[in-house]
């Protein structure tokens, strides 16, 4: 299917080939119809893509603190290949899709295949969308006005937080898409409404849908003709749909509005506000989160869980059948806001439109070509012979950043075959398989786990889909890698246990690996093959600055990404339970009191009398290494600075030993695993090694006691 896709490094938009996407739990499978080019939104995306790295960082100062902190913890050349790998990968563009569901995912209520809908999808000839941000369009309203729901909904929602009353006197600056849907939409009010533009075409626009206007590139004053229009009185509050950088619209409208006048901004304007203007008439000022209550709520978008209306009446989905009612009923005209349409093929096209100087306003992408939703999830990528299958023949379910930017370069550079990445959207699947040589992408991953040319799956997906694709994989016949961590509860590791002693009794045992890399970095090593020469127990003290994660990411969701404790401390078990060579044998959690309950101090006994102790914790400064490990055993103690400087103190024939680069062994990790598909060789890690810590981890992240 046909999808348009934009590079962030270089500002350069494509319509690419992507496969059709899976349809998931709580979204619908669409096929398209019409979607409609947002010009604000979209032409800021070109400007960055093509600004130069001096102009993006300007104007993303909070991404270059980021990226200090990072430089700082992995140093410069690891920074720089993570921030140009961020900048290289494409992103779809678009969230104002029209068209028919195809497929409806488990869970979903209130839609049915040969619905009509509107939602925020892409620009694609198939999109998966959750359910709640769509809506059925009724049957008054055609595809082409419907394409508007969302820019409706972006209006209405700053509309609802500004609070007009029958009679006020409202002022909207920016006359684009939004502004003159917000000028309809205050009209329906019963609001008296001042469009403010440069642009005397738009001013005109405005003026039919009753607005009286100000036409900035004539000279008029702004000030004075507010002042005239509000009978002196000044107005009742100011919409500003504007996108600049200049801080004056936020100024102008606080010096236009009433005592105890409200602003509302939409756009994307300078906010260095000055308090004097807010001072005086104890304005209100707020800025509006684009399509309603809902918006970047993962419960309410992902997991579909909608807010009582008898609490929140106006969700984003409940703004979007407000705008097509409107629609229905005459109340909304968005037909003249049409300027330009063009096939989806010719998409770059659009996009050189709002780039350039020529007058644009609503640009409509069409899609003539109905795509079968059923085939197409699968693309080649290579073209070469035949492949026959061999060992080490791979294929990736996932293609995340860490997939695309760690996994997939160690796989290849281990000498695995790459023959399949597989994806969920399509996106992520057609950059990473065209940059690294896979064979071919695709959506469908039970078939890239089931075909035959493949013996080996690596699992790179969200937490809770490992257990299922690991078994998946292992009832096909495949040696499994999978990122950590290998399940999220003791049921889960269960079933992974009763699947390997199945197929154990067959003769059959595929091996099974966890990315647990840190245990092969090269200074890991070190530090092993020092220790190896101590009879006597060890302790060892581990101490990640984990930094804070917000409460909303998914790797905090105990039902999605487990928690961080098994999420991402489970690799400081292992390393542990690897220096240490013998069995975990005793553990106890303390945990400070927060939220997020990942500031935790984790505490191991070994079988061979050594001790353990991960400090966790996300309330640290990112000043300090973010990964040290301080060993103590006898009379001697090794001090490991983020996998890049170890020192020894008091250690006969050992200072210190400093990398150019950080290495966490991811690279040594795979190339480990590959040499044991292709050799037939025992996993590198002991499948009871595996089990043992999965089974300790899953125990620290949901209790206190000793154990």
């Amino acid at each position: 299917m046909l999808q348009v896709l934009q590079n962030l490094g270089n500002g350069k938009t494509v319509v690419a080939d992507v496969p059709v996407p899976q349809v998931g739990r709580g979204r619908l499978l669409i096929v398209t119809q019409v979607s409609l080019v947002s010009a604000g939104t979209e032409r800021m995306l070109l400007d960055f893509g093509k600004a130069g790295w001096l102009a993006k960082a300007r104007s993303q100062p909070e991404k270059v603190r980021q990226v200090l902190d990072k430089v700082k913890t992995d140093g410069l050349l690891p920074t720089i290949e993570a921030v140009r790998s961020k900048l290289d990968q494409p992103i779809a563009l678009g969230y104002c899709n029209v068209g028919r569901v195809v497929e409806v995912g488990a869970g979903v209520e209130g839609f049915a295949p040969g619905d009509r809908v509107a939602s925020n999808g892409h620009h694609a000839e198939v999109v998966c969308v959750p359910q709640h941000l769509c809506a059925r369009i009724p049957d008054a309203v055609d595809d082409q006005s419907a394409a508007f729901t969302v820019i409706g909904a972006i209006a209405l929602q700053g509309i609802r937080l500004l609070g007009p009353t029958l009679g006020e006197a409202m002022v909207v600056i920016g006359l684009g898409l939004i502004g003159q849907v917000a000028v309809q939409l205050l009209r329906a009010h019963g609001c008296r409404v001042l469009g403010v533009d440069v642009d005397a075409a738009k001013c005109a626009l405005a003026q039919r849908f009753g607005a009286e206007t100000i036409d900035l590139s004539k000279g008029e004053d702004l000030l004075t003709a507010a002042h005239r229009f509000s009978r002196g009185r000044g107005v009742d509050g100011v919409l500003i749909t504007a996108s600049t950088q200049s801080n004056e619209p936020v100024h102008q409208a606080a010096q236009m509005c009433r005592k105890r006048g409200r602003i509302v901004l939409v756009g994307v304007v300078g906010l260095e506000l000055r308090r004097s203007d807010f001072y005086e008439k104890e304005l209100s000022f707020q800025v509006s989160c684009s399509y309603g209550p809902g918006r970047y709520d993962p419960q309410y978008e992902e997991k579909g869980c909608d807010y009582p209306i008898g609490y929140v009446r106006w969700t984003e989905q409940r703004n979007f059948e407000a705008v097509l009612d409107m629609m229905a009923e005459g109340s909304l005209n968005v037909n003249s806001l049409i300027s330009h349409r063009f096939p989806i093929d010719r998409a770059t096209e659009a996009y050189a439109l709002i780039a350039g100087r020529e007058p644009c306003l609503g640009v409509l992408l069409e899609y003539p070509n109905a795509v079968d939703a059923d085939r197409n999830r699968t693309l080649p990528l290579a073209l070469s012979v035949r492949h026959l299958p061999c060992k080490g023949s791979v294929a990736f379910i996932g293609a995340g950043n860490y997939a695309g930017r760690v996994l997939i370069p160690a796989f290849k550079a281990a000498g695995a075959f790459l023959h399949t990445v597989a994806s969920s959207g399509g996106v992520s699947g057609v950059y990473y398989g065209k940059k690294y040589g896979f064979v071919q992408t695709t959506t469908d991953t039970r078939a890239a786990i089931a075909n035959p040319e493949v013996d080996t799956v690596v699992v790179a997906t969200r937490h809770n889909s490992h257990t299922r694709l690991v078994i998946e994989a292992f009832q096909a016949g495949k040696h499994v890698f999978v990122e950590k961590p290998l399940c999220l509860s003791h049921d889960e590791l269960k079933q992974i246990e009763e699947v390997i002693s199945a197929l154990t009794e067959k003769q059959h045992s595929p091996l099974l690996m966890v990315g647990f890399n840190r245990r092969f970095a090269p200074l890991t090593q070190k530090i092993k093959a020092l220790l190896s020469g101590v009879r006597e127990p060890k302790s060892f003290i581990m101490t990640v600055n984990a930094g804070a994660i917000p409460a909303e990411h998914w790797t905090q969701d105990p039902e999605v990404g487990g928690g961080r404790i098994v999420g991402e401390a489970c690799h400081f078990i292992d390393l542990l339970r690897f220096l240490a060579d013998a069995p975990i044998v005793r553990w106890q959690r303390l945990e400070m009191t927060t939220v997020t309950h990942d500031t935790v101090s984790l505490q191991l006994g070994f079988a061979d009398g050594s001790i353990g102790t991960v400090h966790y914790f996300a309330n640290g400064s990112k000043s300090f290494p973010k990964e040290r490990l301080e060993v103590f055993c006898a009379g001697r103690v090794l001090q490991l600075d983020n996998f890049r400087r170890l020192i020894g103190y008091g250690w006969p024939g050992f200072r210190k030993l400093k990398l150019w680069r950080q290495d966490k062994g991811q690279a040594a990790c795979a190339a480990a695993f590959v040499e044991a598909v292709r050799e037939g060789k025992e996993g590198p890690i002991p499948l009871t090694e595996l089990i043992e810590v999965s089974r300790i981890v899953i125990d620290l992240a949901s209790v206190n006691e000793n154990r």
